[in-house]
């Protein structure tokens, strides 16, 4: 272990098409499952710093003091310091852009990859962004056994505007987006991000969509369809289409679990509809958090005033979860 203070930085995503269809349940069955996600410079920052003594210190939302590591509560933290083998002497904090629980912006892999990263370099050891997205994933799927797919993990990785596809061979294929400055532009320009105060948990409704699975393969099949137009309006820059896209996808979306909407995000949406919204989503899971919604910039003001809902200014960013502080003692 080296005697020194790290700080690594990941970013939160957006997820504009095909979620769910990064769940194994999907992609082992299918030929590949695919989503069209944005990292945007909305981060989880984690500081790993060796401690004065050879307790184990945690803090997040709360606080852990710990002698060993079985004893630290918070899962990905105990499974994090195990796979890199860091059993004492050591402090972790992390702090976050935006609420850290049951938004939408997959929150709770983003803190995990910057949490490897930073223990990774802590301990001196160069790492790629496949390794720390396969580590993450390998934590959270396999040994903690949580629901939920791979897309987190990549977007907070390696960052960027990605065309995402997941095969049952384990592979993770990723295609960014590769348009002129401009026409990226004119996309994000006609994003609003708004908060819906509803918190939710991600893992109950992921579970109900894998007992409902069977019956809405059909369902996944077509929001997997629609992740190559989207795709190419993006980079095409056309505001148009993927309004239409997203909206498309999030009719197809509620119909995979009676948990992703209720009657007053239902009420949100239309009321954005009538005010000149092209479409929109609630963003990841469902059941709350944020909710996207695209509109030609003329509409912006006259949705933010109709709404009446906290709205979160945000741009998409290239670089993936990188270290941005080393401190030798």
């Amino acid at each position: 272990m080296l005697d020194r203070m790290v700080m690594t930085k990941a970013p939160l995503r957006i997820t504009f098409v095909g979620g769910g269809t990064d769940l194994p349940f999907y992609y082992e069955n299918r030929d590949f499952g695919a989503v069209v996600s944005a990292a945007i410079n909305k981060y989880i920052y984690v500081t790993v710093n060796k401690k004065f003594d050879d307790k184990i210190r945690v803090s997040y939302s709360k606080t852990e003091i710990v002698d060993e590591i079985d004893q630290i509560q918070h899962p990905t933290v105990r499974e994090a310091l195990r796979l890199l083998n860091i059993t004492k002497g050591i402090e972790v904090v992390s702090i976050s852009d935006i609420p850290s629980n049951g938004t939408g912006l997959g929150s709770s892999s983003t803190f995990l990859v910057s949490l490897l990263h930073a223990l990774h370099s802590y301990k001196g050891e160069l790492v790629d962004s496949e390794t720390l997205a396969r580590e993450a994933v390998s934590i959270e799927r396999e040994i903690l056994k949580e629901p939920g797919g791979k897309q987190d993990q990549y977007s907070a990785a390696y960052g960027n505007l990605n065309l995402m596809k997941f095969y049952g061979n384990g592979n993770v294929n990723l295609i960014p987006v590769t348009s002129q400055a401009e026409k990226i532009n004119r996309i994000e320009e006609s994003l609003m991000l708004f908060y819906t105060g509803k918190g939710r948990s991600s893992s109950g409704i992921h579970s109900d969509q894998i007992i409902n699975s069977e019956v809405n393969m059909d369902a996944y099949d077509e929001m997997k369809a629609l992740t190559e137009p989207t795709f190419r309006a993006i980079n095409n820059g056309d505001v148009e289409s993927l309004g239409r896209l997203v909206h498309d996808n999030w009719i197809l979306k509620k119909k995979l679990s009676k948990k992703i909407s209720d009657d007053w995000i239902d009420r949100v949406y239309q009321r954005a509809l009538e005010l000149g919204a092209i479409g929109g989503k609630i963003v990841g899971a469902g059941g709350g958090g944020f909710i996207l919604i695209i509109a030609d910039p003329s509409k912006h003001e006259l949705l933010l005033k109709g709404l009446g809902l906290e709205m979160t200014g945000f741009k998409f960013t290239q670089s993936g979860s990188r270290v941005i502080f080393v401190g030798e003692k």
